[in-house]
Formats: structure tokens, C-alpha cells, sequence
């Protein structure tokens, strides 16, 4: 589970770009249909259980996923993404206190991109490093950069496996950065062109594209690579737009005229 910026992770757990499309247009035909809308994506199939608006409230609800695979002996991993400003929300110590004192198979994934909204960490945290919180429950902690696809796999692949094997939780901290404002109406003025230019550099997507090119990765496999995922762009977006609007409208969901 995720909060509101849960695209990617319901994507990456196998929900179809269409649907995930379609429900940020608030069409019938997106996997909650048209009535989650960006923040709310779920799809039970691929056992994403949702993106939370709530900052920090969904970290009680991953212990309670996890409590529920230790209750049933199924083997499950509960992983449980947030940014490091729900490090201060008071759902967030509860869910740490009740993974750690019953001992779930959850891992919870701080995604710390240094700003929460427009807030930079030092502002917002007497001790930046949020993988401490950790130790006052004797639960396991690891904290590194995100800018290495390989190393983020094989990191956190550790966790789920300390999960599994142990059934013991992680607090993992990954030290991430995003480009773009906290919004359509952010500019990130609070911000030096020096500082995001920097972090740019250190993109993962482009390290990773670099990696495979010096690996011998051939280039016209990675080009059409891309123009696959383009026109899967493509196709979902206009599959989204091409869709029925949702039954009930909702005072986000732009009504169709």
C-alpha cells in the first residue's frame, strides 16, 4: 500500500496502465471505477491495496495486512510505502509500535525526497535520519540512496526476505529527491536550480539506462524498449478518454459537459 502518489507502485504490482489511467480520468472503466481517482487507486487481483490521502493513516493499516498473513500462515509480505514527512504523524508511530511488538511481516519504505509539500527536512525533523525511529523497537533498519536501481532491488529484496524467513519487520529509509513542485500549483521556488540540476544527474532511470549500455545492452533493444512503453502511454490514455465517465459524481472528478 501507498499514499497519494501510489501510480507507480500500482503499476509495478500489475495493475494494467488502462485502468490506472482511466481512473485518474474518472472513467467507469479505471479499477475503482472512477470513484477513487488519483488518490484512492486499489485492485484486488494484484493485491495493491490502495493509495491513501490520509498522510501517515495507511501505516496502521499495512500492520493490520501483515497481522492478517501472520494470522493465516500465508507467507505474505506487507509492504507499506511513505514519505518522510509522515514520520511525524502519530499513525505512524502507532503502526511502527504494533509491527514491532507483534512481530509482522511488514516492510515500511520511507521515500524521503527532503521535502514534505515545500517543507525541507532540517525544518521539519530534529534528526533527518527517519531509519532511527527504528531503534527505540528493536526492529531492523536500513537506510541508503535511491539512485541505483540494482542496490533499491537488492536492499529491499532483503527486507522482504527478513519478513518471510522471520517474520520480523524493517524500517527502510530511501534517500530519493522529485523534480517537480508538490503540485500543478508548486513552482519549487524554495528550491535552487543548482540543487534539483545536481539530483538530476543522479537519476536513476538515466543511471540504470547508462549502466546497461556499458554492460553491452544493445541500444536499438533499449530504444524500442521505450517506444513500447510511449505507446502504451499512448493507447492508455486514449482508452481513458474514449471510456464512459463514472456513475456518481464526485467533486474532484471533472464532469464531462
Amino acid at each position: 500500500m501507498a499514499t497519494y502518489r501510489e501510480h507507480g507502485h500500482a503499476y509495478a504490482k500489475g495493475v494494467a496502465a488502462r485502468p490506472i489511467l482511466a481512473e485518474l480520468y474518472g472513467k467507469k472503466t479505471g479499477c475503482v471505477k472512477g470513484l477513487g481517482g488519483s488518490m484512492h487507486i486499489f485492485d484486488k487481483a494484484t493485491n495493491f491495496l490502495g493509495g491513501y490521502g490520509i498522510v501517515g493513516g495507511h501505516v496502521p493499516i499495512a500492520a493490520g495486512a501483515a497481522f492478517a498473513a501472520k494470522y493465516r500462515g500465508d507467507g505474505r509480505v506487507a509492504l507499506c510505502f511513505f514519505g518522510e514527512g509522515a514520520s511525524t504523524i502519530g499513525g505512524f508511530a502507532e503502526g511502527l509500535a504494533l509491527a514491532a511488538l507483534w512481530k509482522l511481516p511488514v516492510v515500511l519504505i520511507c521515500e524521503n525526497n527532503q521535502y514534505s509539500m515545500g517543507t525541507p527536512v532540517y525544518r521539519s525533523l530534529a534528526v533527518e535520519d527517519v531509519s532511527l525511529r527504528a531503534l527505540a523497537h528493536g526492529m531492523a533498519r536500513d537506510r541508503f540512496d535511491g539512485d541505483d536501481v540494482i542496490k533499491v532491488k537488492r536492499r529491499i529484496a532483503e527486507a522482504i526476505d527478513r519478513a518471510r524467513t522471520t517474520g520480523e519487520p524493517t524500517l527502510v529509509e530511501v534517500v530519493t529527491y522529485r523534480f517537480r513542485g508538490h503540485s500543478m500549483s508548486d513552482p519549487g521556488l524554495y528550491r535552487t536550480k543548482e540543487e534539483v540540476e545536481e539530483w538530476k544527474r543522479r537519476d536513476p532511470l538515466n543511471r540504470c539506462r547508462q549502466r546497461l549500455l556499458e554492460i553491452g545492452f544493445p541500444t536499438e533493444e533499449l530504444d524500442a524498449l521505450e517506444a513500447d512503453v510511449k505507446a502504451e502511454i499512448e493507447d492508455a490514455v486514449k482508452f481513458a478518454e474514449d471510456s464512459p465517465a463514472a456513475d456518481e459524481y464526485l467533486p474532484y472528478v471533472i464532469k464531462e459537459s
